[in-house]
């Protein structure tokens, strides 16, 4: 058995063989002879207390923030109706507080995360009061600015006492909030921190649901364990399974292909299951964001930059006669191809329509004002009419042409987590094009690198993100790699 955070060879406890005669009651003596059994004390209690303690404190406080803000100015409201007033705060507040998930375990161990929640709960629960307000035609009279500063004193006073607590309730519940026990019954070590691991073939531990006594020994090391991990062969898996669903104990089995699939969930259907492996990166809102954002700077740069772009139409045509624009086909969002639009930077006669060879720096294929157009990214200015066609964001993975190699490589070839980039838009810029990760991909270590940034965007998409990264681009406009 190997405690949190000990020393796996001076904290194993290790007991004897026990003979097939002795029994599993005989196992369980001598089991209780090795060292004290349950493993942990209970912690749901004391969970249970510090949620009760924080609601107590959230109330205090937010009746405190507003007595105090009522008696700056004794005229923003009267102190008869103060009472009618919190009286309708503090239960908007619960309600938000416990539909945005305030008090959780993840609240009692980060306190960043628990001031968060905090937060916004306490701004939902302030518009909910000023709908209420509204319909309701309410007599109360509270002047706007004052209803503002006793959200920000709520604010102010409620994260201040997360962070005085905080200390405590680590103190009583532990740095996780959760007794852990792993067991590992042949299928493979993991480590989880602050968890308890014991070795099942040490102790004698075996799923045999048929087995009274080794259920009771079982039973007694899941004892106060708010989750139970284990891993075992594939052929162990069904009878830990029958275990776990009558130990009232949330059981879990450790399977390698969950990420080796990079499994998100499971489905149960009448006959069958299956495991949910993709789901779109973005939420309908999020999108539904995304897509408002786009058309907010994508009109507007149109209608600015029409002059520009007229006068760049016009230089090319001049240069050599030839097209003004270059179409060439992308893969996009759901893998779907699309024709992508630029101003011609290089010779009619010297296209590369499947983008087979990328730009160098003196590719003799580039114009003179085609040079120009490329070193300060001019020539992408066509693509804000792919982003109104929906076929591309303001920022996301670029898309690149088919033929594209990294060094003698296709793409997907380097890496297979390539095509995950097409799970969104691509963009006209992106997180690898801000940190400057552009140009032609002589080597495979230059496409991991995009592909690398990438990945990060598609980890956790904010529309505060897409902002910065907007910034950030235009830092990098004119740029050596820009060729």
């Amino acid at each position: 058995m190997q405690p949190p955070d000990a020393d796996e060879d001076a904290m194993t406890a290790r007991i004897d063989p026990v003979g097939a005669a002795a029994g599993a009651g005989r196992a369980r003596l001598d089991l209780a002879a090795a060292f004290a059994l349950p493993l942990a004390p209970p912690l749901e209690r004391r969970r249970l207390l510090a949620y009760l303690a924080l609601i107590v404190c959230d109330t205090v406080g937010i009746g405190v923030a507003f007595l105090s803000l009522a008696k700056f100015d004794r005229h923003a409201i009267d102190f008869t109706q103060l009472d009618a007033l919190l009286m309708m705060v503090i239960p908007l507040y619960w309600v938000c507080a416990l539909a945005l998930r305030v008090y959780t375990v993840r609240s009692l161990i980060s306190l960043r995360h628990a001031q968060v929640r905090v937060t916004y709960a306490l701004m939902a629960a302030v518009a909910a009061l000023v709908l209420v307000f509204y319909l309701a035609h309410s007599p109360l009279h509270y002047a706007r600015v004052f209803l503002a500063l006793d959200l920000v004193a709520c604010i102010a006073m409620l994260t201040s006492v997360r962070a005085v607590v905080s200390p405590f309730i680590l103190r009583q519940c532990g740095p996780t909030a959760e007794n852990v026990l792993v067991i590992d019954d042949g299928g493979g070590a993991i480590r989880v921190p602050g968890a308890w691991t014991i070795n099942a073939r040490e102790h004698h531990l075996r799923p045999d649901f048929c087995d009274p006594h080794m259920l009771d020994l079982l039973g007694l090391f899941m004892t106060n364990m708010d989750r139970v991990l284990v891993t075992c062969p594939p052929e162990r898996r069904a009878a830990w399974a029958m275990v776990f669903k009558g130990s009232n104990v949330s059981g879990e089995i450790v399977d390698p292909d969950v990420l080796e699939l990079g499994v998100l969930g499971a489905r149960r259907a009448q006959a069958f299951g299956t495991l949910v492996v993709s789901v779109g990166p973005l939420s309908l809102q999020s999108r539904a964001i995304k897509r408002a954002v786009d058309l907010a700077i994508a009109v507007p740069a149109l209608l600015f930059l029409a002059p520009l772009m007229l006068l760049v139409a016009a230089l090319i045509y001049a240069e050599d006669g030839g097209p003004i624009l270059f179409r060439q086909q992308r893969q996009g969002r759901s893998n779907r191809l699309f024709w992508i639009y630029k101003f011609r930077s290089m010779r009619a006669e010297r296209l590369d329509p499947a983008g087979a060879r990328s730009a160098s720096r003196d590719d003799e294929r580039i114009t003179r004002i085609g040079r120009l157009l490329r070193r300060t990214s001019i020539d992408e200015l066509p693509q804000l009419l792919n982003v109104l066609r929906g076929e591309m964001s303001i920022v996301g993975p670029r898309p690149h042409a088919i033929g594209s190699l990294a060094g003698t490589k296709p793409f997907w070839e380097v890496d297979p987590r390539y095509l995950l980039r097409h799970s969104l838009k691509p963009g006209l810029t992106g997180l690898a094009q801000m940190r400057g990760l552009r140009g032609a991909t002589d080597t495979e270590a230059d496409l991991r690198q995009r592909l690398q940034a990438d990945l990060e965007y598609l980890d956790g998409w904010t529309i505060r993100r897409d902002l910065r990264i907007i910034l950030g681009t235009i830092r990098v406009l004119i740029h050596d790699r820009a060729f």
